[in-house]
């Protein structure tokens, strides 16, 4: 691959907390793409997923925490979403740790990144492990 064309290693931030529950990119990304559509089904289109994993997954972070990220209006003619101040606080927060993680690990990622193989096929992993069973 061309050295311009070549993407850098990156930091994906997920986290855990010690009640179960957890917060990563896909629930970051869900819940700008809330703020966005200001409806919970307006964002599983926009992102593909089904509502039914989109309501679980705001159902899960609301009950997460003490204060919910997301605030529903069920039945009312404009409907929708909307993220809560504690919402809009919690991706901070998020992103926050996320240029920290990005920042102090700079260095090893560029060690990482001068390591690759370009050439290197994940799709062809499965097909190597299967080889090797064989």
């Amino acid at each position: 691959m061309p050295e311009s064309k070549r993407q850098t290693a990156a930091v994906a931030i997920g986290l855990q907390f010690p009640n179960g529950g957890a917060l990563g990119p896909e629930d970051i990304a869900m819940i700008d793409m809330i703020r966005k559509e200001r409806s919970i089904i307006g964002a599983s289109r926009a992102i593909g997923l089904s509502y039914r994993k989109c309501w679980l997954t705001v159902d899960a972070l609301n009950r997460c925490f003490e204060s919910p990220v997301v605030a529903t209006f069920p039945g009312r003619r404009a409907g929708g979403a909307e993220i809560t101040q504690f919402g809009e606080r919690l991706v901070a927060l998020y992103r926050s740790i996320e240029r920290h993680a990005a920042a102090s690990s700079r260095t090893s990622l560029e060690e990482l990144n001068a390591s690759l193989d370009w050439s290197f096929d994940p799709k062809a992993r499965g097909a190597a492990a299967e080889r090797d069973l064989a």
